[in-house]
């Protein structure tokens, strides 16, 4: 729970209000709401995927409570780029109300149009590019090239009567990228001339010194690895990333070797892109992975998902001999993507479970086989120096991120109190360049466990740790309720609790003695000598073995 809820004030006539819905102190769930006379404007709707303590969970999506009761007055969501963490929520959010506008980038639009049509939703939407000006509402919306790891990412600034806004969404400087497309610092200077009253930057590599390293650095490396290896060659990356596929394709081509698409998810972006123009196939790479099978080993490449060890992506599979494709000695792997915060250990359990098979794995760690996607601390000082923004509200990041980026509007002269370090649920009024916090809302995280979304709790979860961990422990009795006396039991299972049933002798007499004394105390409802029997056991399972398990009593009234 934050600290310090408070709900704010009632906005005012000709005040903008902002609120991060996600995206602050965590790596996804990007959005935010920004409202003015009446009307909303949404940028972002991603997902967060889940760490390892958050067990049977699919995806987390943003709290959408302080818009749930406002849907109506959504005017569009305008969606920067193409990545999950910023448009996996946008199945969810129309599931409320299918007819929001949606507006973006050529491609952008294709691959949430995909993701929808799984969903059984047609969206409405506004196809943008750079240089466009759209009018929604109160909100006057100017369009603006930014360079990201996926094409056809743009920020957009937001004009309204209370102030002009610039909102990033995710960019980095890339002064070579390998589409040709800059991100605009002359647009961005012009509306820092004009006066930008609120600056939204991504912080991801606001901690990380310089500049992040130019894509075309990753190309020849990935040609080299691929030209030494002796036989197959398995790709894993983002299922989104263009510009690390391409570059594969073409280090393939260069060697002689075809490619197959492994994955659905990277199936189905990669045929779009191909289709829409932004990934060049060279003729005759693509091969079916039906028919990969057939050809020698050291003429194949394939481009998988599963670079962040997710379970049942195809990386985790292959390291578990679970996949069609077993990974032996000669094979060479490279995970071609950065680690996100939290999935250290399981990218870790993966490299280990391909090693243990023979195969050799090139990562971030051991060969330049990837570059961020994000402005490091060195662009960012340049992007403020342009703008000269009169507030800033770092986004998109953990919470040492937030501070880092907030520590460089500092020392380009912006006051600090004019920087703020907010959280998801922040609630931030703009008006005549004047920014303040008037509020917090208590926002949390909302999973989605199969086909369930926003039933699974906090408590559930720490269940499922708990049996996972400790196992658990079941109590089944009969007791005459009146007296206390026991008439049937107690009898005693456990499950993960790793010791022979003999060990609960010892417990039983206490429970009994427990449950007369209860009667003699005045307990006479299950529920009471539900209790008695939880705490004994517990104390009794802590005390002799240090253990937590999960408790179950079951009483029956005779």
């Amino acid at each position: 729970m934050p600290v310090n809820v408070f709900a704010p004030a009632k906005l005012q006539p000709g005040t903008l209000r902002v609120i991060p819905i996600g995206g602050l102190g965590e790596i996804g769930r990007n959005m935010t709401s920004y409202e003015i006379d009446g009307k909303i404007l949404i940028v972002d709707c991603g997902v967060l995927f889940p760490e390892e303590h958050q067990p049977g969970v699919d995806l987390i999506l943003p709290d959408f409570s302080p818009i749930r009761d406002r849907l109506k007055d959504i005017v569009g969501v305008v969606l920067t780029h193409g990545h999950e963490d910023h448009i996996g929520a946008v199945p969810y959010l129309l599931k409320l109300r299918a007819d929001i506008p949606l507006i973006g980038s050529t491609l952008t639009l294709a691959l949430i149009e995909a993701k929808l049509k799984e969903h059984r939703i047609k969206p409405y939407t506004l196809t943008v590019t750079e240089g466009q000006r759209e009018k929604l509402g109160p909100f006057n919306l100017e369009f603006v090239a930014v360079n990201h790891s996926i094409p056809d990412a743009l920020a957009v600034a937001i004009k309204t009567t209370a102030g002009v806004v610039l909102h990033t969404g995710d960019f980095k400087m890339d002064q070579l990228p390998l589409d040709d497309r800059i991100t605009d610092l002359r647009a961005f200077a012009r509306l820092g001339e004009a006066g930008v009253d609120l600056f939204l930057p991504d912080s991801t590599n606001a901690d990380v010194p310089g500049f992040t390293a130019l894509e075309r650095d990753i190309g020849p490396v990935l040609e080299a690895v691929i030209a030494k290896a002796p036989r197959r060659v398995i790709v894993a990356s983002f299922s989104s990333h263009v510009h690390r596929v391409q570059q594969v394709l073409d280090a393939a081509h260069a060697n002689g070797r075809r490619v197959a698409f492994m994955g659905r998810s990277m199936v189905r972006n990669m045929t779009i892109a191909a289709d829409l123009g932004y990934l060049r196939v060279p003729q005759g790479v693509l091969i079916d992975a039906k028919k990969a099978a057939d050809l020698p080993d050291n003429k194949i490449v394939y481009m998988s998902t599963g670079s962040q060890g997710e379970p049942m992506a195809v990386l985790a599979r292959m390291a578990n001999l679970e996949h069609q494709i077993e990974v032996g000695k000669g094979d060479t792997v490279i995970l071609a993507s950065s680690l996100i915060p939290g999935n250290e250990n399981a990218v870790y359990r993966v490299i280990n479970g391909l090693m243990k098979l023979g195969a050799n794995v090139v990562h971030k760690g051991n060969a330049k086989v990837h570059v961020s996607g994000h402005a490091s601390a060195g662009e960012l000082l340049y992007v403020y120096n342009i703008l000269k923004p009169k507030n800033v509200l770092p986004v998109h990041g953990e919470y040492r991120h937030l501070i880092a980026n907030a520590n460089l509007a500092i020392q380009t002269g912006i006051p600090e109190e004019n920087t703020f370090i907010a959280e998801d649920g922040t609630v931030i009024d703009l008006k005549d360049g004047y920014a303040a916090v008037v509020g917090q809302l208590d926002l949390g995280f909302v999973y989605v466990d199969g086909s369930s979304v926003g039933e699974l709790t906090d408590a559930d979860l720490k269940d499922r740790r708990v049996l996972a961990e400790e196992g658990f422990i079941s109590i089944f009795v009969a007791i005459d309720t009146q007296t206390g006396r026991v008439i049937v039991g107690p009898e005693i299972q456990a499950r993960g609790f790793a010791e022979d049933e003999d060990v609960f002798d010892a417990v039983l007499p206490q429970i009994i003695k427990a449950l007369s004394d209860a009667a003699a105390n005045g307990t006479r409802d299950a529920h009471g000598f539900t209790q008695v029997i939880r705490r004994t056991v517990g104390r009794w399972v802590n005390t002799q073995h240090r253990r937590r398990p999960m408790i179950i009593p079951v009483v029956i009234e005779a």
